[in-house]
């Protein structure tokens, strides 16, 4: 009976997780076409990625305000924190919010410079970076099985990028941004975990100040780059129906923030990207679908590397922290060298 109890909670968890990322895969496939639409359509042409950024960041915090708002009228949203803007938490989000602006950024200018299809291969090194990142900030050693998963996920990297060479569809500039955003989607898990205590662990709160600190930061970037007189002379300024497309893209840029905070939060920030790169590989049979594109078999081979080196890391990961919750002496042992 008492076993039954305990499954049913089991259950409950596993299917509360099951939404969760079946939530994290909608939204962020329909979050990639539409800024592939937005970024990069020959239809739209328009040439000021910063700002359609800046316009998802400003509507999210917005969305947020606006539920927050709703949250003290009623009891539809009741379980929602109130939001009104502290300097001193504003200040201590900062780094997750540089880190925040790098991500969407380059996940952006990697989008435009790259087609959907290839988006996945582009970004695919968040895992390698995961290491890297381990073991210079936290000291993490990592097992040699793991690191052969890296080097499959690398070769995979490699061979796709050979491979759009070979097509002549590729671009370095796209190449550039794809390794900046998995540098930045590794460290923004890493930053996400650190500031959240800051926050009252309130993934809400975080996503309003990490929206509004990016908004400030993005003005004098976007005056840099020139895209306010870009904007000046963009024909579509007075469209409804570009305006439609662009909140749409907010709406999911809003969405996205939260189910990813949310995936994090109730899995691990590794199962969260191995999540993202399984969530990749139907976006590229999708994407190779609806732009009506034909790939060699190397081309779909390099994917198939980074998908299943980026799953066998997981998996070694995985039974690795099995060995350490199920054996006494290696916990221990482990709480002893980091002197806890």
């Amino acid at each position: 009976e008492g076993g039954g109890g305990r499954r049913a909670p089991f259950l409950l968890r596993a299917l509360r997780i099951a939404v969760v990322v079946c939530l994290y895969w909608f939204t962020s496939i329909a979050m990639v076409f539409l800024n592939k639409y937005l970024l990069d359509s020959p239809s739209l042409r328009l040439d000021a990625p910063l700002f359609v950024t800046f316009f998802q960041c400003a509507l999210t915090a917005a969305l947020c305000l606006g539920l927050s708002l709703g949250a003290a009228c009623g009891p539809p949203c009741a379980g929602l924190p109130t939001l009104r803007l502290d300097p001193k938490v504003s200040r201590s989000v900062l780094p997750l919010s540089a880190v925040f602006i790098g991500m969407v950024t380059s996940n952006n200018l990697c989008l435009k410079h790259v087609g959907v299809a290839f988006y996945n291969v582009g970004r695919s090194l968040t895992t390698v970076f995961n290491v890297l990142l381990s073991y210079l900030l936290l000291k993490q050693t990592t097992s040699l099985y793991a690191l052969l998963a890296c080097g499959v996920i690398i070769g995979g990297f490699w061979l796709g990028v050979d491979q759009e060479g070979a097509e002549g569809t590729l671009s370095w500039t796209g190449i550039f941004f794809g390794i900046l955003a998995s540098l930045c989607v590794s460290l923004n898990a890493i930053y996400t975990k650190k500031v959240l205590p800051v926050v009252d662990g309130s993934i809400w709160r975080l996503t309003f100040y990490n929206n509004v600190n990016a908004c400030v930061l993005f003005f004098p970037l976007m005056m840099l780059l020139g895209e306010f007189r870009t904007l000046y002379h963009f024909d579509k300024l007075g469209s409804p129906s570009f305006w439609g497309m662009m909140t749409l893209g907010g709406v999911f840029g809003f969405a996205i923030g939260y189910v990813t905070g949310l995936q994090i939060k109730f899995t691990s920030p590794l199962t969260h990207n191995v999540s993202g790169t399984a969530k990749a590989c139907a976006q590229t049979v999708l994407a190779v679908i609806y732009f009506e594109e034909t790939k060699s078999f190397l081309w779909w081979t390099s994917n198939l590397m980074v998908l299943g080196g980026s799953f066998a890391y997981t998996w070694v990961k995985g039974l690795e922290m099995r060995k350490v919750q199920e054996d006494p002496n290696v916990r221990s042992g482990e709480r002893n060298e980091t002197g806890v």
